[in-house]
């Protein structure tokens, strides 16, 4: 099992792969990063959570432009609790740190 470090918006992580997967994951790590900073100037300063979460939403919008259809009402749900779910991390995130 190999294990790589990934630099998202800033954030670092370290993930384990498959030996011998490491360059593709490296070149889907640098495409997530391109997104983050795309985000972060456009959005500014935002936590990790929220720029995981919209790098994700961005992604996922553009795999469903490229396959000709659009997200369903299911997955627009799954996005709204999503988000939902991003905002009370947060807000627990800064109690947990005052």
């Amino acid at each position: 099992m190999a294990e790589i470090s990934l630099d998202i918006g800033g954030f670092k992580y370290r993930l384990a792969c498959r030996d011998g997967e490491e360059e593709r994951l490296q070149q889907l790590g640098r495409f997530v990063d391109e997104k983050a900073k795309d985000l972060q100037s456009t959005l500014g300063q935002i936590s990790e959570t929220r720029l995981l979460l919209m790098t994700a939403i961005l992604t996922a919008d553009e795999l469903f432009e490229a396959r000709g259809g659009a997200p369903d009402q299911d997955l627009g749900d799954a996005v709204a609790a999503l988000e939902e779910a991003a905002v009370r991390a947060e807000n627990l995130a800064v109690k947990l740190l005052a």
